[in-house]
């Protein structure tokens, strides 16, 4: 059965996530407030920080530093900007 939540990145409703993606708190919230093509999106982008980044993810700071960035991108504010990456919005506008 597909959920529907009003999404705080897209400021719709869309389709939600089956389960919370991160224990405690921070996870219920997710599922009730950002969209399953939000939360998608969101993996990408904090696959390419880590990795542009060379992050330690056992390191309690990055992991702050993540959770950071994760609510920037759901508040629709600028995230850290990856070095060499242009966006496929950035491209259209050349």
């Amino acid at each position: 059965m597909m959920t529907t939540v009003f999404c705080k990145k897209y400021q719709k409703e869309l389709e939600g996530l089956q389960r919370a993606p991160l224990p405690g708190k921070k996870g219920q919230e997710i599922l009730e407030s950002v969209s399953k093509q939000a939360w998608i999106e969101w993996q990408s982008l904090q696959t390419m920080i880590i990795n542009e980044k060379h992050l330690n993810l056992m390191e309690p700071a990055t992991r702050s530093y993540l959770i950071e960035q994760m609510e920037k991108f759901f508040n629709n504010e600028k995230t850290d900007q990856l070095q060499g990456y242009v966006s496929p919005d950035d491209i259209q506008e050349l």
